[in-house]
């Protein structure tokens, strides 16, 4: 997977549009966000995608850097956050995602302290 197909990804998460996202799964993708229950299939994951981007009022990702390891990547990211209030906070994530030989993602798993998003 190249640079520009790890940005694809972000882009699309960024996009704040879940159909877009859930295009680059497999439609048996699992996605777990941090120590949430994993979301299982496009429908759930894009479902749980609505209900987090109803708590934000946006976001997106610098990708400070990657790497490939055979057929997963691991992808190292600032993500700046804009809360309800406007107030934009960031936090340093860390997302791996498993993708298959058509490049469609089946396992995809984001690490991220969401706390100061949601302070008050």
């Amino acid at each position: 997977m190249t640079d520009d197909a790890v940005r694809r990804v972000f882009q699309s998460v960024d996009s704040f549009d879940p159909d877009e996202f859930v295009r680059l799964l497999a439609e048996d993708a699992t996605l777990v966000f941090g120590n949430a229950e994993p979301l299982a299939g496009r429908e759930a994951i894009a479902a749980g995608l609505r209900a987090f981007y109803s708590t934000i009022g946006g976001l997106r990702h610098r990708i400070v850097r990657n790497w490939q390891v055979d057929a997963d990547i691991i992808a190292e990211t600032e993500v700046t956050y804009r809360r309800l209030d406007g107030k934009d906070v960031s936090a340093v994530a860390v997302s791996i995602w498993h993708t298959r030989d058509d490049g469609l993602i089946t396992d995809y798993r984001i690490f991220v302290d969401l706390a100061p998003v949601y302070a008050v």
